[in-house]
């Protein structure tokens, strides 16, 4: 047996489909000014066709929303909960204009971008430049690990996502913008540091700290040692890359990551890439979307942005 709606349900459906936005106007325009004739004379009507669309109002909602005591009109107790709740869906609807406004206009639009979080580097260096360029935008930038990089691809969260394995079980636009080699690194103390052509065999007896499972960092550096034959000794699994260098050059092990977030500490001389056979793994960055999704015009102002700044050796 189907559950029996509850109480006043039908009504409010009532409500809902004979109460119109221009009848809310007319009746807020009334209450403000508690004269049928000054509300005419701001609404430009007629003071017949006010009273007409005030009746109206009272008929769908099957409550008197005036009163008049004398020459003078008063609000019902009824017309003040009405009026409340007109205030508050003007109020929405005024948000939702600004909003909309907002999505229209590139300058003083939000961005929603999530990247991987091997990309947040390169990508933090773009979205200021982005921001540079546009200083009235917004960009939500969430760095996120791969597992949650696919759930927010497929509830189709954010405008962009970029990263370096787009899924094949889900309908995207894959766009590649940035070549994404991968490379292998070590402290600078360690013994292989400087030396020429290591081969995989020997790296393979090497302790390796690296990401998660998902990872898909760690998914082409397994794919290369099992096409040879091989398995990595993994000594430690670290879900963030910046803690990942940090345990590399604490000495723990080998880590592989993304030549575009190793720059500083290379520069510092905490970390160094080996010349390891079949390293740099090439792989690429790519801007990915829900197929079908409409882009906002931040969203495609920041992909033309995107293309337009990478320059063209570093592009697939």
């Amino acid at each position: 047996m189907l559950p029996r709606p509850a109480p006043g349900i039908n009504a409010r459906r009532e409500l809902c489909m004979h109460v119109t936005l221009r009848q809310l106007a007319i009746f807020n325009m009334v209450a403000e000014k508690l004269s049928y004739t000054q509300a005419a004379s701001e609404l430009h009507l007629t003071q017949p066709a006010v009273s007409l669309q005030v009746r109206k109002l009272e008929d769908s909602v099957g409550l008197p929303l005036f009163e008049q005591l004398g020459k003078q009109i008063y609000l019902t107790q009824a017309g003040k909960e009405l009026l409340r709740y007109s205030r508050e869906i003007f109020g929405q609807l005024g948000e939702a204009r600004e909003m909309l406004a907002q999505m229209k206009d590139i300058s003083r639009g939000t961005l929603l971008l999530s990247v991987a979080t091997t990309a947040s580097s390169f990508t933090s260096r773009l979205v200021a430049a982005f921001l540079d360029q546009m200083p009235g935008a917004t960009v939500r930038l969430d760095v996120s690990n791969r597992g949650t990089l696919l759930r927010q691809l497929r509830d189709n969260e954010k405008d962009l996502v970029i990263m370096g394995q787009p899924p094949s079980d889900m309908d995207l636009v894959v766009e590649p913008f940035m070549t994404n080699p991968l490379v292998v690194i070590a402290p600078s103390s360690h013994p292989l540091a400087g030396r020429e052509r290591i081969s995989l065999q020997q790296l393979a007896r090497e302790p390796f700290v690296l990401r998660e499972p998902d990872s898909g960092t760690r998914a082409a550096m397994e794919r290369l040692f099992q096409e040879h034959g091989l398995k990595p000794l993994i000594q430690a699994e670290i879900a963030d890359n910046e803690s990942l260098k940090e345990a590399v050059a604490a000495g723990l092990g080998l880590g592989v990551v993304s030549l575009h977030t190793v720059d500083l500490h290379l520069q510092s001389g905490r970390l160094m890439v080996l010349d390891v056979e079949h390293f740099p793994i090439q792989r690429k960055w790519y801007l990915v979307y829900r197929e079908g999704k409409r882009l906002s015009p931040i969203a495609l102002a920041f992909k033309s942005f995107v293309f337009s700044q990478i320059p063209a050796q570093s592009r697939p």
